[in-house]
């Protein structure tokens, strides 16, 4: 691995003019965090008045046959996964009775990794120390080493004759239902495969190729890759037992339409009820809800950060000062997206489901009264003034009986 390093000085004047620049990206960060967390509340709480409606709807049937009193209903069946015919990968020469197989290839390139480091100056400017480090990695894609800060020495090659890919079965099916392709791509437990031999190979895989360890490699040794060398790994999706909960349409399968609009088709691999299955998409449902509530908070942050680094930026004449003022910022920055996330969340719920709504604007509320509060108490103190439940000072002591 080698190193280059960089240091240039970016005056107080370019940075002022850049931090106010960008207050219109904070603001802009800020409205997009409202939006996505308003949305993902509706999207949440859609999600589950679906899946409950489907778990209540449900009918439990036999997989071995097509009951035509079933059609339209949404129905819950398990059984053993079959296809029709094999699936090959004819560049590489594997052909398996299997649901997916997956190729990913890889190539060995070099990869530039730059870490910045910052000394803020009296006055407000900035030196700014960029460490540009190169090291050989695989990766997915060839890489443009024409653009690297330092080429000599650092020379990629852009060929890559192999590239990844997925074979999918035309035809799945568990007992007389044959599953639609959107029902297949659910079906994901895969297993790490590898080729016997490469017999079967194109000709130029055979002359090019070998396998070493879990892979089959085109280069002089796997052991010591050189800039260019490509690896390839297979996976493999194997028929097996499936769980299938999805409304009947003959001797197929659609999405259920449930009354809110949303769709309900499940898949889960092995032999599940149809209550472990919706209680799965259930969780999974809230998971992805605090994923998205996280990631608003974020975004929240960063643009309050961003309105508010003006104020940093001014104070950084002084670099102690600008420590001081750009903690402080960055506290009320958290404060502020934690006040608009809860109003945010707050709101949405009392559009999709009042009484928790009101529930959590009560809370913000009462954050917000709890911070005044405080604030008050702290300038209080800086002027003298006793809190008001404390009695003043007498000027004697009371008398004694």
């Amino acid at each position: 691995m080698s190193n280059f390093v960089e240091t240039t000085r970016q005056g107080f004047g370019s940075r002022a003019k850049n931090s106010f620049g960008g207050i219109i990206f904070g603001i802009i960060a800020v409205a997009l965090g409202v939006v996505l967390l308003f949305w993902n509340e509706g999207r949440s709480v859609k999600r589950y008045k679906d899946l409950k409606e489907g778990a209540g709807s449900v009918v439990e049937v036999s997989s071995e046959s097509v009951d035509p009193a079933m059609e339209g209903k949404l129905i819950h069946f398990t059984g053993q996964a079959k296809t029709g015919s094999p699936i090959s990968d004819p560049v590489f020469g594997i052909t398996e009775s299997a649901i997916r197989l997956n190729r990913k290839a890889e190539i060995y390139q070099w990869v530039e990794k730059v870490k910045t480091e910052e000394k803020k100056n009296v006055g407000g400017s900035v030196d700014s120390k960029k460490t540009y480090s190169y090291r050989q990695e695989w990766v997915a894609k060839p890489v443009n080493s024409s653009e690297f800060k330092v080429t000599n020495g650092h020379t990629n090659t852009n060929e890559m004759k192999y590239r990844s890919e997925s074979f999918q079965a035309d035809k799945v099916s568990v007992g007389a239902f044959n599953l639609p392709e959107f029902l297949i791509s659910k079906i994901s437990n895969s297993e790490a495969y590898l080729p016997s031999s490469l017999d079967k190979a194109a000709a130029e895989v055979k002359a090019g190729a070998k396998i070493a360890g879990n892979y089959v490699y085109f280069g002089s040794s796997s052991e010591a890759p050189a800039i260019g060398d490509i690896r390839v790994s297979f996976s493999i999706i194997r028929p097996g037992p499936l769980s299938v909960v999805a409304q009947q349409e003959g001797a197929t399968l659609v999405s259920y339409s449930a009354k809110t609009g949303g769709k309900v088709a499940l898949l889960e691999s092995g032999i599940l009820n149809s209550q472990e299955m919706f209680q799965l998409a259930q969780d999974r449902n809230k998971m992805l809800a605090w994923a998205i509530r996280v990631g608003g908070f974020v975004l929240l942050s960063m643009g309050f950060g961003m309105i508010l680094k003006p104020l940093s930026v001014i104070a950084d004449v002084l670099p102690f000062v600008g420590r001081i003022v750009s903690a402080g910022t960055g506290l009320v920055a958290f404060l502020l997206a934690g006040i608009v996330w809860t109003l945010t969340v707050g709101f949405a719920w009392i559009f999709y489901r009042p009484i928790l709504g009101i529930a959590i604007l009560a809370v913000t509320v009462l954050l917000i009264f709890f911070i005044f509060k405080k604030m008050k108490a702290g300038r209080a103190a800086e002027a003298g003034v006793p809190p008001q439940d404390t009695a003043p000072p007498l000027d004697t002591p009371p008398p004694l009986n």
